[in-house]
């Protein structure tokens, strides 16, 4: 189950078909579906996570934390809202393509993905991209 909690004044729209996508992206890895919590908050939200936990003093537009079984997907994924505004900005990308590479990220991390060297985030976005392309709303 896939499920969206907000630390913040934002919500995403049409909730069913960004869950249902993200379970299509779980399902096209090969791997099952657990629980996975996305938790959207602000820069200073995610900068407390990132000091207590990491032990980074940096900002940044996602951390996943992985509690995943086997296959099966478990985890939380807290997103800064104000980190994926900004990034939409630099990228000159729309805020919504930038949150779906985000939201995609968190899950290709359960999938085994990583993204520390030059090549594996090359291989990220990559899949990334693949990812988004998934995405259709009916109309």
């Amino acid at each position: 189950m896939i499920s969206f909690n907000y630390e913040l004044e934002f919500t995403i729209e049409n909730e069913a078909a960004i869950a249902d996508w993200l379970s299509k992206v779980i399902l096209s890895e090969n791997k099952k579906e657990g629980e996975i919590n996305y938790i959207f908050c602000d820069d200073d939200y995610l900068l407390e996570i990132n000091q207590q936990y990491l032990d980074h003093d940096t900002l940044t537009d996602i951390i996943s934390f992985d509690y995943s079984i086997g296959n099966e997907l478990h985890g939380d994924i807290f997103i800064s809202i104000e980190r994926v505004c900004e990034n939409a900005t630099d990228f000159k990308v729309s805020f919504e393509e930038e949150l779906k590479r985000v939201l995609a990220h968190g899950i290709l991390h359960y999938c085994g993905y990583k993204d520390k060297t030059p090549e594996d985030e090359k291989a990220m976005r990559i899949k990334e991209d693949e990812k988004i392309k998934m995405f259709h709303v009916k109309q």
